[in-house]
């Protein structure tokens, strides 16, 4: 019995890839009605799918002028999206990943002020102190505080969230 091999057939090495059946634009406006992309992303995606750079800069092209691919409103696609779990250093590096545009990514930050942060760092502070219980101040920075900064709030935000999730959980003493 003949194995299978991963490898390709002889005289393989260097051949072209053949060319798709649908052209570039029909195959970016699939990508694009499942979610949207960037225009990076979707540079790469036609890429790997086979398409010449000529042929993508093309669709790109005509993608942006019928209005499909926008960079500006993916990204506030993206912080509407992320901001309920990640603080905005976390966002605009995923941002910077997927190829955005530096002002791009500030403008869509920029709604993401200082309170609605806060607000979705003591969300998350509530939820992993309730695992922990009886945590004082620095326990609790130490361990959830960590956390929030691995998910990109700024130690400010962090330390206020932490203050905030223990006067709520620190009951009066009864009269």
């Amino acid at each position: 019995m003949r194995q299978r091999s991963s490898r390709p057939a002889k005289g393989s090495f260097g051949a072209r890839r053949t060319q798709p059946a649908a052209s570039a634009l029909d195959c970016g406006l699939g990508l694009l009605s499942r979610r949207a992309h960037s225009r990076v992303e979707l540079r790469r995606k036609l890429g790997r799918r086979g398409y010449d750079d000529g042929e993508t800069e093309e669709a790109l092209n005509r993608l942006i002028k019928l209005g499909y691919l926008d960079d500006r409103s993916f990204a506030e696609g993206h912080v509407r999206r992320r901001s309920a779990g990640r603080g905005p250093l976390a966002i605009s590096a995923e941002l910077a990943a997927r190829g955005v545009d530096r002002t791009h990514a500030d403008a869509a930050l920029a709604g993401f002020d200082a309170e609605a942060q806060l607000e979705s760092a003591t969300r998350l502070a509530e939820r992993l102190y309730a695992s922990k219980q009886s945590l004082e101040y620095r326990e609790m920075l130490n361990g959830i505080g960590s956390k929030l900064l691995r998910r990109g709030f700024s130690s400010t935000i962090v330390r206020a969230a932490c203050r905030s999730v223990l006067a709520r959980t620190i009951q009066p003493p009864d009269d």
